[in-house]
């Protein structure tokens, strides 16, 4: 069972409300690795245990509703998952780790111990701001919607800011220099690759139906990487500010071997990160399995 912590003041722990299995509403980012693994499977491409019915939110959005329980299948941090274990569980495919995929800290100008100094940071429930926290305990952070921290730096109304998604690839269009990847010291610290999000699905589903969509999500990967130029123009859809090249940069990044199984190491991976997170008071205890079991 999980433990409650004051880790999301939000948290709610009402049960779920009743599954409407007519179709299953599937929450997922903007973001082209969302996109290009989820294309095939709102498609319909591929086969599926119950029909999905897309909902795309900004990553934040969705790990508040996840606390919130209001998506049965939902793409979610995974320190926000930390928070929402007894509910959900993860799927083994379609999630986001690796190596070179960390967060970054971004400034207009090289600083010293971040410890003290203004952050800005995508959210409470991020992974970012779980690995920010762990490095600078003393940081002080001010929250903003993940494409608001770069202007915000910009403007110097924070000392510097805490970026993920495509930011990585253009901070420096917004004159801001890089302070630390957060990824290179986590895996400087642990030796593991860093988990960032992952799939979840609600644990009263039934064990086949959870297994079934682990298996659709893999299939609509793997249906993507083999008809590559297909889900192109979804991807540019949701991604209207985005060069091609950068879409490009963002999917071969971030979509690895991990999103189609999360593997051995994944699996310590997360472990650790929650371990961590707990050993912090960032996260609720849990003796859940992690994942969706495997038939």
């Amino acid at each position: 069972m999980c433990r409650g912590s004051a880790g999301y003041p939000g948290r709610m722990i009402t049960a779920p409300s009743p599954l409407d299995t007519a179709a299953l509403d599937l929450g997922y980012s903007f973001c082209p690795n969302d996109t290009f693994i989820f294309y095939a499977l709102q498609a319909g491409r591929v086969p599926a245990p119950l029909p999905v019915r897309e909902v795309l939110e900004d990553v934040q959005t969705l790990n508040d509703w996840a606390v919130a329980g209001r998506l049965p299948i939902t793409k979610i941090s995974y320190r926000a998952y930390f928070e929402v274990m007894d509910r959900y569980v993860a799927l083994r495919a379609g999630g986001a780790l690796g190596r070179g995929v960390g967060p970054l800290v971004v400034a207009r100008e090289k600083l010293g111990d971040l410890n003290g100094r203004r952050v800005a940071s995508p959210g409470a429930l991020t992974t970012a701001e779980l690995l920010l926290r762990l490095a600078y305990p003393d940081v002080r952070l001010t929250r903003l919607r993940y494409d608001e921290v770069m202007p915000a730096v910009a403007r110097g109304e924070v000392d510097a800011g805490l970026i993920i998604h495509e930011s990585r690839f253009t901070y420096p269009q917004h004159g801001l220099v890089k302070l630390l990847d957060l990824g290179a010291w986590w895996e400087g610290e642990t030796g593991l690759p860093l988990p960032l999000g992952a799939i979840l699905v609600r644990r009263d589903l039934p064990l086949e139906v959870q297994r079934g969509l682990n298996a659709a999500v893999r299939v609509s990967l793997e249906y993507a990487h083999a008809h590559p130029q297909e889900p192109m123009a979804y991807i540019r859809q949701h991604a209207l500010e985005m060069s091609d090249e950068v879409m490009r940069a963002h999917i071969d990044l971030y979509v690895n071997d991990f999103s189609l199984d999360v593997g051995a190491e994944g699996e310590r991976a997360v472990r650790e990160l929650h371990r961590r997170a707990v050993e912090v008071g960032a996260a609720p205890a849990c003796d859940l399995p992690l994942f969706v079991a495997e038939g």
